[in-house]
């Protein structure tokens, strides 16, 4: 049986918020880290940083690749790579003078 990749989404990655107060994941490898003011989340596009106040983790299951995280959240950053990731795709004018 082939090794599945981390970096290959295996379902769609979808970021839902309500109300700045909850975060529901799916697409989630794995927690790196957490405390009550940031969570790193490894996610099949890459890591997510979440940050925020009074910030927990309510439900995490990497089976299904889900996270449920509860608290106010004051922004967010994917950092690390994506499915674009090395490809150049450049703008119009770069595309239209190759």
């Amino acid at each position: 049986m082939p090794e599945k990749d981390a970096r290959v989404p295996q379902t769609d990655h979808v970021l839902t918020m309500h109300n700045r107060e909850r975060i529901e994941l799916t697409g989630v490898v794995g927690v790196e880290s957490f405390d009550d003011q940031e969570i790193a989340v490894v996610t099949d596009l890459g890591q997510l940083i979440l940050r925020g106040e009074d910030l927990h983790i309510q439900q995490l299951d990497l089976e299904r690749g889900t996270l449920l995280v509860e608290g106010l959240l004051e922004g967010l950053q994917y950092t690390g790579a994506t499915r674009t990731q090395g490809k150049t795709r450049g703008g119009f004018f770069d595309r239209l003078f190759r």
